[in-house]
């Protein structure tokens, strides 16, 4: 397997791609900000659920993608800070994504969260992505 510069982009393309072909599930490599980011794809209801598989040598992610009537639950998606340019706001700044109808999830200092939640709770961030 080749050696991956962004684990993240890598992610949500899979999930983009698996939502686009129709698959039930598809798994990745996981990492504590992978988990996050599914939970938060589940609370939001862009996925059913997702879980840890530890039975092959290296840990995997198992997310199990969602459809409503045949229709992915999930759009489309933009990875917004990438390795080489990072793209920070500020609690106020937080864009809305097509006017209140996406997420935008952002790294802040108390962890992974969404816009919405992190401008109630006053803090700023690195925006990873919006999910429409």
């Amino acid at each position: 397997m080749a050696t991956l510069t962004d684990p993240i982009a890598d992610f949500l393309i899979r999930l983009k791609n698996a939502s686009r072909a129709g698959n039930d599930s598809f798994r990745a490599p996981h990492s504590k900000m992978k988990a996050e980011i599914s939970r938060i794809l589940k609370e939001e209801g862009y996925i059913w659920n997702y879980e840890v598989d530890t039975s092959g040598k290296f840990p995997e992610l198992v997310v199990k993608t969602k459809y409503v009537d045949g229709v992915p639950a999930l759009t489309d998606l933009k990875r917004i800070s990438k390795c080489g340019r990072r793209k920070y706001s500020g609690s106020q700044e937080i864009p809305r994504v097509l006017n209140g109808m996406g997420i935008s999830i952002l790294s802040t200092s108390k962890g992974l969260m969404t816009g919405h939640a992190a401008k109630k709770e006053k803090v700023g961030g690195e925006i990873l992505a919006f999910i429409w």
